[in-house]
């Protein structure tokens, strides 16, 4: 059994390791997690993540439950479902649950469907469109096919979004070599408010206040309101090149003007671009376990070494048994 400290990182020491054990079938000792954060130990979104993952693995599974510091986690034998409906109970994030699950559905013998109800754009997460947008085009170049649907946003604290994520079977993945971008081809913004927003016109507010905050020209503007359970906002964009892609994203609060919104998804992308990087800060740790298991060498320049960067280094050579080559000063990771 591997034993992980959790306390060299936060939840995505939780994420890796859970989602790297469900798919080799290793089992697993993960103690304290979360230990530094407010609330330590496990979250919804971790809970879920654990008991779908057990099931999806036929995993026995000790110190499943809110706050629990320390899980056990020993998988028998996969047994994924072509379809399974999801619900997190609360706000907790679609997408840091997809980051446990995905590394076990991206090998599935099977196409498999998911529907998820949680949050999509909340605090401290990816949101959907950033997942649709920007992970899935870079597992694409890996050679896996994940389509996501968002069909109703959810800000926090009800929730009560709902996703549909499609996982197309792939037998391997292709490393990638990502070190110089090419040419920029287009820049896409995706702006969503809640229905009771509309005549304060905050999504369209909030694409002002990213044009007015970067020298970009923006190619699609995509704009939506709707019923949500609880009101909020959110404002994501893509920037496509010819060879890789970067996003951002940023949530509207209570009290914080629309073009602040807007403003501060414009100063991470202009972060981004000025680093010369193929991968954002986001992606930069995401891509780690995949191309860890891609058949091949793979180089890739990023953005920064975040916290999550370094942690998923320390998971995955433990989990892995590879061994990855850093260069900080040129921010570039091999293996």
């Amino acid at each position: 059994m591997i034993k992980i400290d959790g306390s060299i990182g936060y939840g995505q020491v939780l994420r890796t390791v859970i989602g790297l054990s469900a798919l080799l079938l290793k089992p697993v000792k993960i103690f304290n997690i979360r230990v530094r954060r407010p609330k330590p130990g496990l979250r919804p979104q971790h809970l879920t993540g654990v008991k779908i993952a057990a099931e999806f693995c036929a995993a026995s599974v000790k110190g499943a439950k809110i706050g629990s510091t320390q899980v056990e986690f020993i998988p028998k034998y996969h047994k994924i479902p072509s379809y399974k409906k999801i619900d997190i109970g609360t706000a907790g994030s679609i997408c840091l649950l997809l980051q446990t699950l995905t590394l076990l559905l991206v090998f599935a013998d099977k196409e498999v469907t998911l529907e998820i109800v949680g949050g999509t754009d909340v605090k401290h997460a990816p949101t959907t469109t950033y997942f649709q947008h920007i992970f899935c085009y870079f597992l694409k170049r890996m050679g896996a096919e994940i389509s996501l649907q968002t069909l109703r946003h959810g800000f926090y604290p009800k929730g009560g979004g709902r996703v549909k994520v499609n996982f197309k079977p792939v037998q391997k993945l292709k490393p990638l070599e990502l070190i110089e971008r090419k040419n920029l081809e287009s820049v896409e913004v995706w702006s969503i408010a809640s229905k009771n927003l509309q005549k304060a016109r905050v999504a369209e507010r909030q694409i002002e206040g990213f044009e007015r905050n970067v020298d970009l020209p923006v190619n699609v503007k995509n704009v939506k309101y709707e019923n949500t359970f609880s009101p909020g906002s959110s404002f994501n964009v893509a920037l496509r090149f010819e060879n890789c892609a970067l996003g951002a994203s940023s949530l509207g609060e209570k009290g914080k003007p629309a073009e602040e919104v807007g403003k501060k998804a414009a100063l991470e992308i202009k972060k981004s671009l000025e680093s010369k990087a193929c991968f954002d800060k986001h992606m930069s740790d995401q891509i780690l376990p995949f191309l860890a298991l891609a058949e091949g060498k793979s180089k890739i320049k990023i953005e920064e070494f975040t916290e999550h960067v370094i942690t998923n280094i320390k998971v995955i050579e433990l989990m892995l048994e590879r061994k990855f080559e850093i260069d900080k000063e040129n921010r570039i990771i091999s293996l």
